[in-house]
């Protein structure tokens, strides 16, 4: 079987390695333009391209693959399947319909939950208790195709977007290759998506970077944790930016210890407790700030920062 890759990001990567390291001929890599990236915004490759590059993989970087030229070259490579992991572009019927078996695609949600371009932080987000990974055969809307193989797997109180992601990524390679071998046996029927359960996993903007005091703490928390380690959670503490990394819920009994008073009208106003912690009232519940980063500054650890600066009890984050 010839199969052509198709993926852009780090979370493609284990599934372009599973198929090669389990024999699977990868006789083409496409993969988006060379793009500027980091505070320098020197041009780099994308994770895909480096490690195709690495295996010795012909790449291809078209800026849009619906252009006839492209689909011209696909065409005369003759694939028997094209694989796509998170590439970046719609691909056009005429590139559908080229390989023998089709195209597949690997999702990083339970189908149809979170169709869309941010399946991951939506559901930390929304505050979701488990996602999965979908391969799906790939029609011409957005996520749409039948169901070829779904795995679950638990979303941890403690998981950020980083830490997710990855353990998306290392499932979606393996239900890959379970997919691609029961596709060269015949043995896989297909599964259409339950169309009246459908949700949208829109793409992170800056207004979803801000965050909302008058919120309960485990949402603000959920939040917070969507967008570690991109593009991070955003609040202002004296008029600069302070992006909060890590944060956790006070438990009840916590409150009353430290002899905490909720005050309805006081969300997002910080309490220091012995210049060492910094807990913030939310609309429902207290939330602690373990790891921020203040504009111009690093990312550190709350007690970190309070050994060089003070933050008075009563300042109003936002």
């Amino acid at each position: 079987m010839n199969v052509i890759f198709m993926g852009t990001p780090d979370f493609a990567v284990p599934s372009l390695k599973a198929l090669v390291d389990s024999g699977i001929s990868v006789i083409n890599v496409i993969t988006q333009p060379d793009r500027p990236k980091g505070r320098g915004k020197k041009i780099l490759p994308s994770p895909v391209k480096e490690a195709a590059l690495e295996m010795g993989i012909p790449v291809f970087q078209p800026e849009r693959v619906r252009e006839p030229e492209f689909i011209d070259i696909i065409r005369s490579i003759k694939p028997d399947l094209i694989v796509v992991v998170a590439f970046g572009q719609i691909l056009p019927k005429a590139l559908l319909d080229l390989p023998k078996l089709g195209c597949i695609n690997v999702h990083a949600s339970v189908l149809p939950k979170y169709r869309g371009a941010a399946p991951i932080q939506r559901a930390i987000m929304n505050g979701e208790m488990e996602t999965g990974i979908s391969i799906m055969k790939m029609d011409q809307g957005l996520d749409t195709g039948d169901i070829l193989i779904q795995e679950t797997t638990a979303i941890l109180p403690e998981d950020s977007f980083g830490s997710l992601h990855d353990r998306l990524s290392v499932i979606g390679a393996k239900l890959l290759i379970d997919t691609v071998t029961q596709m060269e046996c015949k043995k896989l029927e297909s599964i259409p998506q339950d169309n009246d359960n459908t949700t949208y996993a829109s793409p992170i903007n800056q207004e979803d970077q801000i965050i909302n005091w008058g919120n309960s703490a485990v949402g603000v928390k959920n939040i917070i944790r969507s967008l570690d380690p991109w593009p991070g959670a955003k609040t202002t503490l004296e008029d600069k930016v302070l992006k909060i990394w890590r944060a956790r819920v006070l438990e009840d009994a916590e409150v009353v210890g430290r002899g905490i008073v909720f005050e309805q009208k006081n969300s997002g106003v910080v309490i220091n407790i012995d210049n060492n912690r910094l807990i913030v009232q939310c609309r429902e519940g207290f939330l602690e700030l373990l790891e921020i980063q203040l504009e111009g500054s690093k990312r550190m650890r709350v007690s970190s920062y309070l050994r060089g600066k003070n933050v008075e009890s009563g300042v109003r984050l936002g």
